[in-house]
């Protein structure tokens, strides 16, 4: 993008420099450490956090090899855009949702301004580090050209998309130097009380812990939690079939302030209400032939089916099912001591050895009054608490989760009818239960190592159940699949196109099973990352006065030659900072020129774009432009007068 003359108080800027912002977020908060613009005074930093920096020769830090490089790659700002794919989308003109076809620390540079503070939930699953080398060859001098040319994008010299075994990917270093600039690009994605969930194996679990605490804060984690997998009977030595998943919050004070409490629904409790609702029917209240029924139900699952707890739920009547075995006394001894009369005999019960487990006699006597306190024969059988299991449906998720990788590759297999084009593939039913328990229902959740698009399927498939509003983006590098595989012979060349038929096969199922909920998003935009419409000033040689003429103009028109309307709006809507959901309505009222209104849907602005090579200014009378309005035009289609008398209307920007 090249930077034009400009009129009225708005320049264009350039693109964005995601340290730069960091450094002027800084000065809003400390501009006392700051000299001579925008160097930082250390002395400065260590009088005002006094003690709170660390002067002494020793101390804890996570490094490796090439973590300075890695820092360096987030001071390169972006040259790339997105160029939207309406032959790949569904419902382009009013999806709300996004894939990006493209190298996903680009796309995230390119998403800081249009999407900074704004998504809920991310969850990644990025490459492990297999002893291959990685398909993320990050070049810090000249990232989006590097991608270029891995995918064909530009002439090549040979450099491979894929893995080239046995070379580099054994060294942590390397893993760790792709993974820092995203973890800290994407954090500034995170709302403050947002979460990011990325998977990973035993190989680089505890390197991951260290770089997210350092990207996040230590004090920012939540949780690991362990997915059981597989057992692998042809191990050695142990059969090691677990994964992880490490969870952060963006801020986890802004949790504690805000009092939020995250519970799940029980797994299988509506399963079981409509099953006791069906044979409560069938049986007419008999509840010996319901408790039959319900008994047969629980003995089809399995001992490891995370629905398997609701079997202790074995005794019914008019309240559903219940148990009466739950322990009264207090946890660890030392509880009261309180007198608690049997209904029948009169007398006072056994107290138990710990005590009573309510802290006080009226406690108990209400929950006497409300039947769920269950006494024996007599007074001699310490009372026990009844739990209805239909009363309290929500619990805390656990940590260890069974999810069977087995049933994840076979409901890809159907979906493919029967093609195996993807390895691997995450659980549908963990990533519901993920996004059900961390977001809400206008959520946004970003997913930039999506693979085969797990997330995007969950997500569409809970806001069909939950009759929910929740938006996914994306982000896949088109990383060829393998020659002679089962996913090139079924037509597929990329993950990227394995990821995006996925979403669309998803959502045409949906579309034949019944008619689309009121309001329902079954649709996705995609977006394809390549280089900006815009002529770069880099590479003149001013010792060559006539190639600086030839440059200079060139430049009287910075636009390239394959720009087309929706390609330039969609460039100049990202450098505005509009979602990647923007829409675009041409103005039908203006006859000499076109004119564009494009507008965001989450920030409720907008702007004006024409893009022809002249300007009538009697044309544009019936926009009856104001000083709220911002208009976008060619610097090659204005005179002097027309400068001037646009400036003057409304806040004028040239490209």
């Amino acid at each position: 993008m090249t930077q034009k003359p400009t009129y009225g108080d708005q320049t264009w800027k350039e693109p964005d420099n995601f340290m730069l912002d960091r450094i002027a977020r800084l000065k809003e908060l400390f501009p006392e450490i700051f000299t001579e613009g925008d160097k930082i005074d250390l002395d400065k930093v260590k009088e005002v956090f006094g003690e709170s920096v660390e002067n002494g020769p020793e101390r804890y830090s996570f490094t490796w090899a090439g973590k300075r490089d890695a820092i360096r790659l987030l001071q390169v700002p972006s040259a790339a855009t997105l160029v939207p794919a309406r032959e790949e989308s569904i419902n382009f003109d009013t999806t709300e949702n996004i894939f990006i076809d493209g190298d996903n620390l680009e796309v995230l540079k390119l998403l800081q301004k249009s999407y900074f503070g704004r998504i809920k939930m991310i969850y990644i699953d990025p490459p492990y580090n297999t002893g291959n080398d990685f398909i993320y060859p990050d070049n810090f001098a000249d990232p989006l050209d590097y991608y270029l040319r891995l995918t064909g994008q530009k002439d090549n010299d040979g450099n491979l998309l894929t893995s080239n075994p046995e070379r580099s990917g054994r060294f942590h270093s390397s893993w760790l130097s792709m993974m820092y600039p995203r973890l800290v690009l994407a954090r500034s994605l995170l709302e403050e009380d947002g979460f990011i969930l990325c998977a990973i194996d035993d190989v680089e679990i505890s390197n991951l812990r260290k770089l997210m605490d350092e990207v996040f804060g230590e004090e920012n984690h939540i949780a690991t939690l362990v997915f059981d997998r597989n057992r692998k009977n042809d191990a050695k030595l142990f059969s090691v079939g677990h994964e992880y998943t490490i969870v952060h919050a963006k801020n986890k004070l802004t949790l504690t302030e805000a009092k939020v409490v995250l519970r799940a629904t029980k797994e299988g409790v509506d399963e079981v209400r409509q099953a006791f609702d069906d044979l409560r029917r069938q049986h007419n209240d008999d509840w010996e032939l319901v408790r039959k029924g319900l008994l047969e139900l629980y003995a089809s699952w399995s001992d490891d089916d995370p629905r398997k707890p609701l079997a202790r739920f074995t005794k019914v009547d008019e309240d559903g099912p219940y148990r009466d075995d739950r322990d009264i006394s207090w946890p660890g001894g030392g509880g009261p001591r309180y007198e608690v009369l049997h209904p029948t005999t009169g007398q006072p019960c056994k107290i138990p050895s710990r005590g009573w487990v309510y802290p006080k006699k009226e406690t108990m006597e209400e929950k006497i009054a409300q039947g769920l306190i269950v006494f024996g024969a007599d007074e001699n059988t310490i009372p026990s608490i009844r739990t209805n299991l239909f009363e309290k449906t929500t619990q805390v998720m656990r940590s260890v989760i069974f999810s069977y990788a087995q049933s994840s590759t076979q409901e890809l297999l159907r979906l493919f009818a029967g093609d195996k084009v993807f390895d691997n593939p995450k659980s549908t039913s963990d990533m519901k239960r993920l996004i059900k328990y961390l977001t809400s229902d206008n959520s946004i959740i970003l997913d930039f190592f999506a693979g085969s698009c797990t997330t995007a399927q969950a997500v569409v498939d809970l806001n069909r159940t939950e009759k929910g509003n929740r938006r996914f983006i994306m982000v896949q590098l088109p990383e060829p699949t393998p020659e002679g595989s089962s996913a090139r012979q079924a037509g597929f060349k990329s993950i990227s196109d394995i990821g995006k038929e996925r979403i669309r096969r998803v959502i045409n199922k949906m579309k034949k099973g019944q008619q689309p909920l009121k309001k329902e998003d079954l649709g996705f935009r995609v977006f394809n990352l390549a280089e900006s419409n815009f002529l770069s000033w880099s590479g003149i040689k001013q010792s060559d006065p006539a190639e600086y003429l030839t440059q200079l103009d060139l430049f009287c028109d910075p636009i390239k030659k394959q720009w087309t309307e929706e390609r330039i709006i969609t460039e100049v809507a990202i450098k505005e900072g509009f979602g990647l959901n923007f829409r675009t309505e041409r103005i039908k009222n203006i006859q000499s020129n076109s004119v564009f209104k494009v507008s965001d849907l989450d920030k409720d602005q907008s702007f004006l774009i024409c893009l022809d090579k002249s300007i009538d200014m009697d044309a544009l009378k019936p926009l009856n432009l104001s000083e709220k309005d911002t208009l976008f035009v060619r610097d090659l289609a204005l005179t002097d007068e027309t400068a001037a008398n646009l400036a003057l209307q409304c806040r004028l920007k040239t490209i």
